[in-house]
């Protein structure tokens, strides 16, 4: 799913001077970190400061990921996540590391269908039968 319009609609508040800088540079410390060292540097600017590349962060969410799942991923590790796991959820994060800007650019779903009647891969666990 792309968020793209619901950004151009937060973007025309702030430029409009219905929506405050305080309210859309809240970027917490943890995707700041997260930004800092998992993050890949895009080639579109800010828009919000102009100052500074937006830096793109890759959040994973799903059943089959057991701690990995809420943790920020590279696109190379999105791409070995792709080959080897279950389906999981991408959350893209766009955000500023200047000015604190954050947004969510996109979320789209990675992994193999499990297969009905197959067994699970390595990881999931089965629920107990009697």
């Amino acid at each position: 799913m792309d968020y793209s319009l619901q950004r151009r609609a937060v973007l025309a508040d702030v430029y409009a001077g219905r929506t405050g800088l305080f309210e859309v540079c809240d970027a917490s410390p943890y995707l700041s970190r997260a930004a800092k060292y998992h993050g890949e540097v895009t080639s579109v600017a800010c828009p919000v400061c102009r100052k500074e590349r937006l830096t793109r962060v890759n959040y994973v969410y799903g059943d089959s990921l057991g701690p990995t799942s809420g943790q920020a991923k590279t696109e190379a590790e999105l791409a070995r996540m792709d080959a080897a796991q279950e389906e999981f959820t991408v959350y893209a994060v766009e955000v500023c590391r200047s000015c604190g800007w954050n947004h969510l650019d996109a979320s789209y779903v990675l992994g193999a269908e499990p297969v009905p009647g197959q067994q699970p891969r390595r990881g999931r666990r089965r629920a107990a039968t009697e």
